[in-house]
């Protein structure tokens, strides 16, 4: 995204920053200098080796003289937010970041984060959007937008549902391992809810295969029926499954197409809501994946 004098703006855990300057560092009317080369600072921490870094590394990426960096880092030690390591120094993260990202995250409920997104989705789609909390593999859904019309489906919220026949709960066993996915189906049992529902373990984790190429699931009357869903997973800082975004609507003759289009609509909506949680998108996490292989 280009900014007004034409630079290119960034994103910091996840968020929508102002332009950098010519040095990297945070530029915009109301910036703070030094605050914004204290927090590009942590940055270079947080993407630097577990071990650390030393002065002159940090010196080196942020562009600044050694006793500049070590004024920072030695006032960001005391804060809690560096912790300087010996022999060295050598700096990481420090431990007061754990209690404000505990406190932020009790301070972020999830479903009013995303429910700008669901609004936006359900007006998009026509169909009724709903986000879901992943739950040791069960979707919980915990926010609703009804799409627009006369038609609104029953959709309590707050419990868990069986994962094995909504879109929501195969996008999250579709993130698990084989036998994570075996585990959680035979506790839950392959138990029919329609005609269409899968109920071998085997054709299952064949469709949950090709949820995870197509990076989005689809419910095709499994769990009731003329009911139709589309679900894509979303992840949150840690890398993990932390949710779904998902559509229904009714089943009717849907061509191929639309399907398509509208799990290539979700997963987007889904990558949204992994970018506000500090997560990456679906198809940036599966390169990550491959190339760890």
């Amino acid at each position: 995204m280009k900014s007004a004098d034409g630079s290119e703006a960034g994103v910091i855990g996840g968020w929508r920053q102002p332009a950098a300057s010519g040095d990297g560092e945070i530029a915009g009317r109301y910036t703070v200098r030094s605050v914004a080369r204290a927090i590009r600072l942590m940055e270079i921490v947080a993407d630097g080796p577990p071990d650390g870094q030393s002065l002159s590394d940090l010196a080196r990426a942020l562009g600044t003289s050694k006793s500049t960096t070590l004024a920072l880092a030695r006032t960001m030690t005391a804060a809690g937010l560096l912790r300087d390591a010996r022999p060295g120094p050598r700096y990481t993260l420090g431990t007061a970041l754990i209690r404000l990202g505990d406190i932020a995250r009790a301070q972020l409920p999830l479903g009013d984060l995303c429910r700008p997104v669901l609004a936006e989705l359900a007006d998009l789609t026509k169909m009724t959007s709903r986000v879901a909390i992943c739950d040791d593999g069960y979707p919980v859904f915990i926010e609703r937008v009804d799409g627009p019309g006369s038609v609104r489906f029953y959709t309590p919220l707050g419990q868990r549902e069986i994962p094995y026949a909504s879109a929501a709960g195969k996008a999250m066993l579709a993130t698990m391992t084989e036998a994570e996915v075996r585990a959680i189906c035979e506790q839950a049992g392959l138990q029919p809810r329609t005609a269409r529902t899968i109920t071998d373990i085997d054709s299952l984790l064949a469709n949950l295969a090709a949820i995870r190429g197509n990076g989005y699931a689809v419910d095709d009357e499994e769990d009731a029926e003329g009911i139709f869903c589309v679900g894509a997973v979303f992840f949150g800082h840690d890398g993990a499954c932390a949710g779904a975004v998902s559509v229904t609507g009714i089943k009717g003759d849907l061509p191929g197409w639309r399907v398509s289009e509208l799990g290539r609509t979700v997963r987007r909506y889904a990558d949204r809501v992994s970018v506000t949680l500090g997560g990456v998108g679906y198809a940036e996490r599966e390169r990550v994946i491959g190339a760890r292989a």
